[in-house]
């Protein structure tokens, strides 16, 4: 639909509305198809008293907490809206995080990946397998900055950086949305939580977060800023309290700041009971204060906990919301309705779906996830004869293979590690044994010459209000890996935790450790296709690995400092009982082959600052050579260091990366653009600056890069 009729259509449907009806957009109510509310719901929807539905029995990701729903249960609801007076279409959303009927793994894997294309097809697909159900609205992508992986929420984002979350924003927000979120198989997608939710203190989930103007723009904005650049249609806002204003109630962030400065014009989605909890969260008095200034702020629709419907109809008699206000939320639902093609076409049939190329998908993303921690004296890849145990809590463990935030994954139709590794090396002498015994799984490490331990902690262990105080390596785990150590084998350790752990000491008990995460339906094979040489290891920490509890939050790009407070590049000591550095810093990740930067330089080592405003680019020409025996991916990183700012700049930034495929003994040039946006950085109000001096730039293949070439700007 033309703008131009778009806002037409949209001024004649307000211009009938009651202010019932208005309200009623505004509300959305959380549904199951078994709750014994439905026939309520549907009346209210034919009221025009509800505008939207979310298809969820909890807040909380617990797998097989949420039950199911299909196409025919969506033509119900809107059927019963097309009864409504005005006959508005309902908004049906869903958690649609990381998988469907296909599950792929955590974001947290997919953005070790540091694959664009390939994390962009994958939420196509899922946006295909939702829309077959009826969901029009998928609550993702989650694109907040956490550099605490205690924080049970870790795994739904892309980590720590900011270069790195606005690239997989990009993606996951054109891999929902295509070029229309009308188009067949394209859902709306959410950015969210907006904004500064990763902060939360202590990695205690809901916490009080702190964050300076200045970091707020340079480090948990960028993802929003290409989330919306992207075209996102709907964002959410965060529960937390962030320098003492509630998100939901602040509008300087969710008006000032996402839509004057970030330029969004979509509509704004509180969280789940966010708009009642600013009561609780010490800024209004009840209820009627909170709609008010939830609206006021700039929240469209609040989610399941109707204070909007219970107050706004007195708050807008009594004088203290003006009716502009509350048509212009009414106007970016309806908007949104009309962008999503809702008013063309309720309920769409289904689509055909190539199940086999989700799955395929499925695959390729979990093997380019998984990270190659250690190596030791080329352990691995296995030899597919061999005599090999498999033991651990994970090793035919299906479910927490798909990690949390997945209600409709199929755990049957998970491959489980013990699976894969019969299915890629058929001839393997291979020993399980499921019983969680200590006896019995020592009794298995005996008859073979290299012992796989699948470690790794549940699903239920991560996401919503799953936080954990201590993220070292369980104890019964080090115990086990202790005994295979003591029976002299050879240990290899498949890590399939969500979050980021702390090793510590334990780490000498391998001799080779692959992450894998949580990585959904085909994490059996996609591991076993990298133990056993099939793939090559690809994938790079999107957070950092720290050496124990005590030093976190530990992340790269912290700020220097006049004294050595910061060892995360050094070995110099921040504790007396332990290092400042990583166990293994962010972009980390090994390969079966090796590469080496051969050379590094620019087009021109002097830039004037007139030059890069008006649209010159820096230009760094990067020689990589393959110098091991074997094909392989690697991920070249370009990170920045500006020595001298009038604002104190991270020792390290990322500020490119590009991934490919290099075949032994070859040599590739890789070309990074840098203009005003990469070399400059962004002041406490939003403005963006670049000053005169040197820049610093090192490539490399993780924040520990070290070849070096100098800019400077004059």
């Amino acid at each position: 639909m033309k703008e131009q009729n778009a806002s037409a259509r949209i001024q004649e449907l307000l211009g009938r509305m009651t202010l019932q009806e208005k309200i009623g957009q505004l509300n959305q109510q959380n549904i199951c198809a078994y709750a014994d509310n439905v026939e309520e719901i549907k009346q209210e929807i034919r009221e025009g008293k509800i505008g939207s539905l979310l298809f969820s029995g909890s807040a909380i990701p617990e797998n097989g907490g949420t039950e199911a729903f299909d196409l025919d249960f969506t033509r119900e609801l809107q059927a019963a809206a097309m009864e409504s007076r005005l006959q508005i279409p309902l908004l049906l959303g869903r958690d649609v995080i990381h998988g469907f009927e296909t599950v792929f793994p955590i974001p947290l894997m997919m953005a070790a990946s540091f694959d664009d294309r390939l994390i962009e097809e994958c939420y196509s697909a899922l946006a295909q397998e939702a829309g077959n159900a009826g969901v029009r609205w998928a609550f993702a992508p989650m694109l907040d900055l956490s550099r605490d992986p205690r924080w049970g929420r870790v795994i739904e984002g892309p980590g720590e950086d900011p270069l790195l979350g606005s690239r997989y924003a990009a993606s996951a927000v054109r891999g929902f949305q295509g070029d229309s979120p009308a188009q067949e198989g394209r859902l709306l997608a959410c950015a969210k939580h907006f904004i500064g939710y990763g902060a939360s203190e202590g990695g205690r989930d809901y916490h009080h977060t702190e964050i300076s103007n200045y970091a707020l723009q340079n480090q948990y904005l960028p993802a929003f800023r290409a989330a919306v650049r992207a075209g996102v249609g709907s964002v959410m806002a965060s529960f937390n309290e962030l320098s003492g204003q509630p998100v939901t109630g602040s509008r300087r962030l969710l008006t000032e700041v996402l839509r004057d400065q970030l330029g969004f014009d979509g509509f704004v989605v509180s969280d789940w009971g966010g708009v009642e909890q600013l009561e609780a969260q010490g800024i209004a008095e009840n209820g009627a204060d909170c709609a008010r200034l939830a609206l006021q702020a700039g929240v469209d629709m609040d989610m399941a906990d109707q204070c909007f419907a219970r107050h706004l109809e007195a708050e807008v008699k009594a004088g203290r919301v003006a009716m502009e206000e509350l048509d212009r939320a009414v106007e970016r639902v309806l908007q949104a309705k009309l962008r999503a093609g809702l008013f063309r076409q309720p309920v769409r049939d289904a689509v055909k779906t190539d199940r086999a190329k989700h799955r395929a998908l499925a695959r390729r993303i979990a093997g380019e996830s998984m990270v190659l921690l250690k190596n030791e004296q080329s352990l691995l890849p296995l030899s597919k004869k061999g005599r090999v145990a498999l033991t651990g809590c994970m090793a035919q463990n299906r479910e927490s293979l798909m990690g949390a935030w997945t209600p409709d994954g199929d755990a049957d139709s998970v491959i489980t590690l013990e699976e894969g590794i019969r299915a890629v090396a058929p001839e393997l002498e291979l020993f399980t044994e499921s019983s969680p015994l200590f006896g019995d799984m020592t009794a298995v490490m005996e008859q073979a010459d290299t012992v796989i331990l699948a470690l790794g902690e549940s699903a239920r262990a991560s996401g919503e209000f799953h936080c954990l105080a201590d993220i070292s390596l369980p104890e019964d785990q080090a115990a086990l890996a202790l005994r295979a150590r003591r029976l002299g084998k050879k240990v290899v350790g498949l890590l399939c935790f969500g979050r980021p752990i702390a090793l510590g000491d334990t780490l000498s008990l391998f001799d080779a450790i692959l992450y894998t995460g949580h990585a959904g339906c085909e994490a059996g094979r996609a591991a076993a296709e990298l133990l056993f040489g099939d793939r090559n290891p690809s994938g790079h920490l999107a957070m950092t690995l720290p050496r124990s509890v005590g030093q976190l939050p530990l992340y790269y790009n912290a700020a220097p400092s006049g004294r050595p407070v910061n060892g995360y590049y050094t070995e110099c000591r921040n504790y007396i009982d332990e290092s400042g550095a990583p166990l293994y810093p962010f972009g980390y990740g090994l390969s079966y082959t090796s590469f080496q930067v051969e050379k590094a330089e620019l087009e021109q080592e002097t830039l004037s600052l007139s030059e890069l405003a008006a649209g010159k680019q820096a230009v760094v020409h990067i020689r990589v050579t393959n110098t091991g025996e074997r094909d392989g991916d690697t991920v070249l990183q370009l990170y920045l260091r500006d020595p001298a700012a009038s604002l104190t700049r991270p020792l390290r930034e990322l500020k490119a990366y590009e991934r490919r495929t290099l075949p032994a003994g070859e040599t590739a040039d890789f070309v990074f653009r840098l203009g005003m946006e990469e070399l400059g950085y962004y002041l406490p109000d939003g403005t963006l600056t670049l000053e005169k001096g040197e820049i610093r730039l090192f490539a490399g293949f993780d924040a520990w890069a070290e070849k070096c070439v100098r800019l400077q700007i004059i």
